[in-house]
């Protein structure tokens, strides 16, 4: 006999978590970081993939080996799930679930039509700014959010189907245009996308504000390693939820900003570029980088205005 439904969630700590709930059900773990890199509308397509891959092999170095064994292996598995009358998402409050819930909803819009999506998005009703992780709430917590799910409307699959589509353009403009119509049943989706606005290059010292909070840590602070770092900058992100793993990426990139990470250290540039005393665009810049289906050095940040600028 076939399950009645079926389970999507942001990784593997949530099916874990699931795993020992309990509660029935097929479950299916949603392995990328559609936060990162190149998008395209087309979720789930030849086209899709191999732009995704390239973006890994290029940036991490993954192998198309892992990336079949750990994300499209499991999509393979989600596409095998054709007959559950209801589909459930688990999907937090970040930037990085954000973007892959919308995709998600995208493709089971196309895909899976007549079924219900219904969504467990934990929210924090005593103090909204304390965000909660599902793998972390206890069974009885976790039990809670799954009997108080929402169920998504007709009109709510199309909106996040929008929300993706505009992600995926070329052109981040009209983005930022809609994350004022605050939508009820996805809490978390307007910080998350005026948190994407922000990762494009400021105008005063061509640095997004996540790499520049990744120098204001480092000058603030006292490190021994690039490792405790990298702990430190996990632990205060907030909003955009990334891995260590993207922590190096950035770090990489800016290593002309440091003169040390053994103890981590700026150079006399990085404190200048941190103090908006000289502009460290051209030197970042990449033209192979991407923030969903945008080139990220096309744009610039008027963190005064709070609006993106073409060039």
């Amino acid at each position: 006999m076939k399950s009645a439904q079926l389970h999507i969630t942001n990784g593997d700590n949530t099916t874990l978590a699931l795993q020992k709930l309990k509660i029935g059900g097929e479950i299916v773990t949603w392995r990328e970081m559609l936060c990162e890199g190149k998008t395209t509308i087309d979720v789930g397509s030849e086209n899709f993939w191999k732009s995704r891959f390239d973006f890994f092999s290029r940036n991490y170095k993954i192998t198309k080996k892992h990336f079949i064994d750990n994300t499209l292996k499991e999509f393979r598995n989600l596409c095998n799930h054709k007959y559950q009358e209801e589909i459930i998402l688990w999907f937090e409050y970040d930037l990085s679930c954000q973007i892959n819930m919308i995709a998600v909803i995208s493709w089971l819009k196309k895909n899976r039509p007549n079924a219900t999506i219904a969504l467990v998005s934990p929210e924090n009703k005593t103090d909204p700014k304390k965000y909660l992780r599902l793998h972390k709430l206890v069974q009885k917590e976790l039990l809670s959010f799954y009997k108080n799910r929402i169920i998504l409307a007709k009109e709510d699959i199309e909106y996040a189907d929008y929300i993706w589509q505009l992600y995926c353009s070329k052109s981040p403009l009209q983005l930022q245009n809609i994350i004022i119509d605050s939508h009820s049943h996805f809490t978390y989706l307007h910080d998350a996308i005026e948190a994407h606005l922000q990762r494009f290059p400021t105008i005063k010292n061509g640095l997004n504000k996540i790499e520049n909070n990744i120098l204001e840590t480092a000058l603030t602070g006292s490190y021994a390693s690039k490792k405790s770092f990298i702990q430190k900058l996990l632990h205060k992100q907030e909003i955009y939820g990334f891995s260590s793993l993207q922590y190096e990426k950035k770090i990489r990139d800016l290593k002309g900003l440091f003169r040390s990470f053994s103890p981590v250290v700026l150079n006399d540039l990085g404190q200048d570029v941190l103090q908006k005393k000289q502009n460290y665009y051209h030197s970042i810049k990449n033209d192979l980088s991407y923030l969903g289906g945008s080139l990220k050095y096309n744009y610039l940040y008027d963190e005064i205005d709070g609006k993106l600028l073409k060039l």
